[in-house]
């Protein structure tokens, strides 16, 4: 069987040659640079969130934070060490999140999280997200850190991301119309303390379950806290897990709003879609007054778009750091197809579900959505059927103690 490497994610080594050397003081010249030209054209909030992603991305590369080879390998030999990593994170997130959100404001910054209606659009664009991650190697915050980590065939699966969601914005106001229930809070509907101990209580079920599963089918369960080295890596998962729920923090106190990943490649294929004769503005999605806003607005004053170049640029870094960073440009047929389905699929669903593995499932959850838990059931079924489909793209599936990246 012909297979391909997915994953970007460090090994232990000494400080680079002059080639990482070169990489690193690219990419660290580049969010110096970009930093200042937020801070002079949009605030120094849009500045402050460029870093964040940037932040974002060396932690998702360091400490090969991913959902899709995480859900894989629990999938193929119930090896359970990045579900649980996600349980924590959440764990953090809600018990940050929570009393944030139920107060409504904090230094003066209003707070909202991502709240969505529940319905046929989320179950069918999450099913679809889920294939799509498997098949295109990688979730929404993976393909942004492989592709900076050097993985060129996730350029392949972000190009098509963009291109599912650019299609699936010309259709979503259809798939929105499907039966469907409002917008559920279970911090709203069960109040701060029962909301914060149910949701505890699940993340606890989930995390026990896994360490069960793996301890019964392989005797043991691999740990995910551990050793690491802060500036090269690799990081143990628990340092990924407790880095990215401080920073979706820092996201919502910045923004008002926590981390989303997508939205941002509806807006970049919006913008593009006019050489091809179309006219997005028209479209029902650029409707709202927020979307035709960033529509209308150059992309650098998109927050999501800003954080997705810093997680970009911030693997980049980690992948100097590392010596990590060689792009291999020849990816066999089979592979570059799984790429090209894989990212309509993923950009197609994440419209459908109102986001992703991010917005969607890790914020969704930490803002106390039921869209959130409806996605990452709908998800993980579609990420079921996307690992028994990948031999036939000439894929692998790992069975590896620990995760590494998407």
């Amino acid at each position: 069987m012909v297979t391909l490497s997915e994953t970007v994610g460090p090994t232990p080594r000494r400080f680079p040659a002059d080639r990482d050397r070169r990489v690193v003081l690219l990419s660290a010249c580049l969010l110096a640079l970009g930093s200042l030209f937020l801070l002079q054209l949009v605030s120094w909030r849009q500045a402050a969130l460029f870093a964040v992603g940037g932040a974002l991305g060396l932690v998702l590369y360091h400490a090969s934070f991913g959902f899709t080879s995480a859900w894989r390998v629990f999938i193929s030999d119930r090896r359970g060490a990045g579900l649980r990593a996600q349980m924590v994170m959440l764990a953090l997130a809600v018990v940050l999140f929570f009393p944030l959100l139920a107060g409504g404001e904090a230094f003066g910054q209003k707070l909202s999280g991502f709240v969505s209606p529940v319905g046929v659009s989320v179950v069918v664009g999450a099913f679809l997200f889920g294939v799509g991650m498997q098949l295109g190697g990688g979730c929404a915050s993976g393909t942004l850190f492989s592709v900076g980590g050097g993985n060129t065939r996730m350029l392949v699966t972000l190009f098509f991301f963009v291109v599912g969601s650019t299609i699936g914005a010309l259709h979503v106001p259809w798939w929105h119309g499907l039966p469907h229930i409002a917008p559920v809070s279970l911090l709203e509907r069960l109040g701060l303390a029962p909301a914060l101990a149910a949701h505890l209580a699940v993340f606890a079920a989930i995390a026990g379950a896994s360490w069960w599963l793996e301890r019964r089918r392989h005797g043991s369960a691999t740990p995910i806290a551990g050793r690491g080295s802060l500036l090269v890596g690799p990081w143990p998962l628990v340092w990924g897990a407790v880095a990215l729920a401080l920073l979706n923090l820092a996201t919502l106190l910045l923004a008002g709003r926590p981390w989303g990943i997508t939205s941002a490649f509806a807006l970049w294929g919006a913008k593009a879609a006019p050489l091809l004769g179309a006219e997005p503005a028209t479209w029902g999605y650029w409707q709202s007054p927020g979307a035709a806003r960033a529509l209308a607005a150059p992309v650098w004053h998109d927050v999501t778009t800003v954080m997705d170049v810093g997680i970009v640029l911030g693997a980049l870094l980690a992948a100097g750091l590392a010596g990590r960073f060689a792009p291999v440009w020849r990816i066999p047929a089979r592979p570059l197809l799984a790429a090209v389905v894989g990212g309509l699929l993923l950009g197609y669903g994440a419209r459908l579900a109102y986001g992703c593995n991010i917005g969607a499932y890790f914020s969704g959850i930490a803002s106390a959505s039921l869209h959130g838990w409806v996605w990452l059931a709908a998800a993980f079924v579609g990420n079921v059927l996307g690992t028994r489909l990948r031999p036939l793209f000439g894929l692998a599936v790992e069975k590896t103690e620990r995760p590494t990246g998407c």
